[in-house]
């Protein structure tokens, strides 16, 4: 486990009414990597772009330069909002937000999904009004500024490359700047062409391609943060596995009313009920069990209801309503 701490308060069940304890872990099984510092690059890197593309296409009186100028400026709002999310989970936790601002990173992937897809939509309708009216393209001016593009977007991207798998907010920022550098790259391989061959309908069909890709590689961002924002279970994590293995465990006669849930993109939370026998093992017990949750399925944030009893006449109201 890296980066965990853990905070246990357990109680036998004969020093509590009803004969209930409750053990709290708090551990981060995977603590987030702070990329402040690639955000902040990220953002002036494509500020410093959208203005020279943005002169440029003023200079040569390039709409195709102006509209990509207005599309980058996009990035650098995905960046911000996937930047503020993560800025807003390292707030402490408050009597109103007791976990904290965590799930702000959550709503930042989602509405960098959201985002792409709004772009996608924009490039989609820009390309087909063009094959009715291909404008003609400012050939080498053009193709140089998309390789700038090229560059600026894919060395953003790579900021974010080590934190893609594990943080699907830092994946957000990732797939925005990746599907920008395929969008700068799609417009070079179109002005070559097109300077070669004058088919100017190229340009348009070069950009429902860049659709096509953006929309792929958005789909699995979408729908993962999606399905977090509802609090299904992590990827990567078998419930089923996760019940059975606190099933197995010394003196657990029956779990149920387990829940496991997503905290933050990279922090996942799981209460359960435990029915035990009078005489239960205690602290040590929870503690070992809690470091099981976060070793072996990722699990940091655990919370354990002991349940006294022997017969199903002393089970929880929740069994029934939660199985």
């Amino acid at each position: 486990m890296h980066g965990s701490h853990r905070h246990d308060h357990a109680a036998h069940g004969d020093s509590l009414a009803g004969g209930h304890g409750h053990a709290h872990g708090h551990g981060h099984s995977h603590a987030p990597a702070d990329f402040g510092r690639a955000f902040a690059i990220g953002v002036v890197l494509n500020l410093g772009f959208v203005l020279a593309e943005g002169i440029a296409g003023l200079l040569i009186d390039s709409m195709a330069l102006l509209a990509d100028a207005g599309h980058n400026l996009s990035d650098v709002l995905g960046l911000l909002i996937a930047w503020a999310g993560a800025s807003l989970a390292k707030r402490p936790a408050s009597p109103r937000f007791t976990y904290g601002l965590s799930s702000s990173t959550i709503l930042a992937a989602l509405a960098n999904a959201v985002l792409l897809l709004f772009a996608a939509g924009a490039i989609a309708l820009e390309a087909v009004r063009r094959f009715n009216d291909p404008p003609p393209i400012a050939g080498g001016t053009v193709m140089a500024i998309a390789f700038a593009g090229i560059l600026v977007n894919f060395a953003t991207a790579m900021l974010f490359v080590r934190g893609r798998k594990d943080d699907i907010n830092v994946r957000g920022a990732y797939l925005h700047m990746l599907a920008d550098a395929a969008v700068s790259a799609g417009v070079v391989v179109a002005g070559a062409i097109i300077w070669w061959t004058g088919a100017q309908w190229i340009d348009p069909a070069i950009g429902l391609v860049i659709v096509a890709v953006i929309l792929w590689s958005t789909w699995d961002l979408g729908r993962d943060s999606l399905a977090m924002a509802l609090h299904a279970v992590p990827p990567g994590i078998d419930p089923e596995r996760v019940q059975a293995m606190l099933a197995a465990q010394r003196g657990v006669s029956r779990v149920h009313d387990l829940h496991i849930w997503p905290m933050s993109t990279t922090q996942t939370a799981l209460t359960a009920h435990l029915m035990m026998p009078a005489g239960h093992p205690g602290d040590a017990f929870l503690a070992e069990l809690q470091h099981a949750l976060a070793h072996d399925h990722g699990i940091g944030h655990a919370t354990l209801q002991i349940e006294i009893g022997d017969s199903d006449d002393e089970a929880c109201r929740l069994h029934d309503a939660h199985g």
